[in-house]
């Protein structure tokens, strides 16, 4: 599903990116997180200064530095950092790379998860269902004047609304069907799917979002979330659309439900 608070292009992570750890139950997969926080926030940063900083030995950093370069989580860094020149061969200086980067948004995306536990534990799921419909309220406000400037034509209005998730960095696509008049809208990326597995509510909740925006009633036929390879929506096109139920300001409605997610199309 679509995060509102988080941008960024969708690009495949290799096999080796996630949790900065080796293999599983791995003993020292705390001290590595905790180097790979440092070099996020000190980088450019050298084996010397990271070993100095967490109070560990030169052979041990270095350990944990090549193992997360070899995850490709941290790199070399390449440009000058200033200060005055040293003789000799300038010690490597590290960074986080992209995949560093979404290992370290994992942490994230288990903190979200713990505060909808807690609000399910005090207020109830629905605190939870009301919380997903203020978020895509908010997803159906940003898209909805480009959606609305598509017209009538239902394909038109789902393509606008792809054009809007993918500039947005989510790799939205609109795909007709072909032999049916329906057009799938896919989503290559979800940077809260980890959240939404646990809580179905956010990718419903977007569903809703999407029938009021396209003015249709949608159906979701597989997400990141349930195990698929892409959050794909069946919308008809063969209909003539109702006005957007956000087109006057008002609060979000609350169309029927759509139909439960059925499984990955081919």
């Amino acid at each position: 599903m679509t995060d509102l608070l988080s941008s960024g292009t969708a690009r495949p992570a290799p096999a080796t990116s996630g949790a900065p750890t080796g293999a599983p139950g791995d003993p020292d997969a705390g001290t590595r997180r905790r180097v790979l926080d440092l070099v996020a926030s000190a980088g450019p940063v050298t084996a010397a200064e990271l070993a100095s900083r967490l109070d560990l030995t030169s052979t041990g950093i270095r350990r944990h530095l090549a193992l997360l370069e070899a995850n490709e989580q941290i790199a070399v860094h390449e440009g000058r950092t200033g200060g005055p020149a040293r003789r000799g061969r300038p010690a490597r200086r590290y960074v986080v790379t992209h995949q560093g980067q979404e290992a370290l948004a994992h942490r994230y995306s288990e903190l979200a998860a713990q505060a909808l536990r807690f609000l399910t534990e005090t207020a109830g799921p629905q605190a939870v269902a009301q919380f997903a419909e203020r978020r895509v309220h908010d997803l159906a406000a940003r898209h909805l004047p480009a959606v609305a400037a598509a017209g009538d034509d239902v394909a038109a209005r789902t393509r606008a609304l792809a054009d809007g998730l993918s500039a947005d960095g989510y790799a939205a696509t609109a795909r007709p069907v072909p032999g049916t008049t329906a057009v799938q809208l896919c989503q290559g990326h979800c940077p809260v799917q980890d959240v939404a597995h646990e809580f179905p509510q956010l990718c419903e909740a977007e569903a809703r979002a999407f029938s009021d925006l396209l003015g249709v009633h949608v159906q979701r036929l597989a997400t990141l979330a349930g195990g698929g390879h892409v959050c794909t929506t069946n919308i008809p096109t063969g209909l003539t659309p109702s006005r957007p139920a956000l087109a006057d300001g008002a609060g979000a409605a609350t169309p029927t439900s759509p139909a439960p997610v059925e499984g990955p199309t081919a």
